[in-house]
Formats: structure tokens, sequence, C-alpha cells
């Protein structure tokens, strides 16, 4: 197998039910990658598409094998998790991509509202990158073609 190729290698994203995770997903599966997506979207939104089911449903359709893994990534049991069913269901983990985020259109001068946001921001797409790292190092460390993607 070519360093280059995914066919056959695993890759852990958090996030991925929508967006830009799920076209990075789609693309690995046309390729033929596992991935296993950490997301919270375990239940539909009622003003954005998708769920981790569906976004897995998806990927298998793309010619991909898809884990749908339901949790935070601000909660270190539910990376723990999502790194144990990877390594579980497939071996191991060869990719490992940070793409969990936040939004929000709440005005800048709404202060109360602002502030959890900055809050939730930073847990999502900070810390909970630093965790995911962490709890996915041990297993990039014995792939032959280990990348992280923030």
């Amino acid at each position: 197998m070519s360093e280059r190729s995914l066919n056959g290698r695993t890759i852990l994203m958090s996030g991925g039910s929508r967006g830009i995770g799920l076209a990075i997903a789609l693309r690995a599966a046309a390729d033929g990658a596992n991935v296993v997506m950490l997301a919270k979207t375990g239940e539909p939104h009622p003003k954005l598409t998708g769920t981790v089911y569906t976004a897995a449903q998806e990927v298998e359709d793309a010619g991909g094998k898809a884990l749908p893994v339901v949790g935070d990534v601000r909660e270190e049991a539910d990376v723990q998790r999502a790194v144990d069913a990877a390594v579980e269901t497939f071996g191991g983990i060869d990719i490992l991509i940070n793409n969990a985020g936040v939004s929000s259109f709440a005005p800048l001068d709404a202060e109360d509202e602002y502030e959890a946001i900055w809050h939730r921001a930073l847990a999502v797409m900070l810390t909970a990158h630093q965790r995911m790292v962490r709890a996915a190092l041990p297993f990039l460390r014995k792939s032959d073609a280990a990348r992280i993607v923030n």
C-alpha cells in the first residue's frame, strides 16, 4: 500500500456529520478509507441537515467503511471511547482529523451570550483538539503513515 493511499487507512475525525468534515470523509471513503466520526449529532437538528448516522451511511455508500460514535469532544471519556472503538473495529488509527467546530450568529455586543460562545469555542476548537491528539497518539505512532490534520 502506498504511503499516500487512503485505501484501508483508518481516519478518526471529530465532527464530520456535515459541512467540510463530511466532504473530507466522503473523499476519503471514495479512496477506500475507514472513517470513525465522533460527533454530537445523534439526533436530527431542527435547522441543520444530517446526523453522524446519516453521514456514516453516506461514507459507506461512497465506498468506505464508517463507524459513527455519538459523543462530545469536550468530554475526555467520549474521546477515549471513539479512540477505543477505532482501534477495536479497524485495528488502529492512521490519521486524526480535528474537524469539530462551533459557530454562532450572536452579535458581538450580546455580552452574556458572547462570553459563553467564546468559552465553548475554545473548548471545542482548542482544548478538544489537544485531547484528541493525546488520546490517539499511541496508535498514530504505530502507523507507517500517521498524520494529524487540524
